[in-house]
């Protein structure tokens, strides 16, 4: 398949639009697009999470709905667990743009709280994938996936001259 891949014109409108309509959700893409993290990751993503001192995310956990069917009756549930792998557990370098937004929220916010809501309940990946969803088609960008955003991180360090390996690494990958 296809790797979907934002156009620059269209990740500058978005990366524009998040910082004239600043909310928490849009953080989360913007976040995305400057670290290539997963949609489980950054809904698992708190405050105490974010290093500015340091200027690196630290990625510990992801967040999931799980299906259970051999219980009754059949339920779903949220929960909080480590990473894919232990090359997920990674930090990622805070880019210079994202450093000057969220510097100045790390002062007034509570650090244990999810940075998605800015409460203590996070939000799940599909609700989160599904405000995404609705944002783009309201910035009149083609739809893609959320995938997307983390494809044109590697994408844009790639066009930059980073190195495969080092791209590899902050994506999570285990090759």
């Amino acid at each position: 398949r296809e790797i979907e891949v934002l156009s620059k014109t269209n990740q500058r409108k978005i990366m524009d639009f998040v910082k004239a309509n600043f909310s928490f959700l849009n953080l989360g893409i913007y976040i995305c697009l400057c670290s290539g993290m997963r949609i489980g990751e950054i809904c698992a993503l708190t405050w105490n999470d974010i290093d500015t001192e340091s200027e690196v995310i630290n990625i510990t956990k992801t967040i999931q709905r799980v299906y259970f069917t051999n219980e009754y009756p059949k339920h779903t549930k949220i929960i909080i667990d480590t990473p894919k792998s232990k090359n997920s557990i990674r930090k990622i370098p805070i880019s210079r743009d994202l450093q000057r937004m969220i510097k100045p929220l790390k002062k007034v916010v509570n650090g244990s709280f999810y940075v998605l809501t800015n409460s203590a309940t996070p939000t799940e990946p599909r609700t989160y994938r599904n405000y995404y969803k609705r944002l783009i088609a309201q910035l009149g960008i083609p739809a893609m996936k959320f995938h997307g955003l983390r494809h044109s991180f590697a994408t844009r360090c790639i066009e930059s001259n980073c190195d495969y390996k080092t791209v590899s690494v902050l994506l999570g990958h285990s090759n």
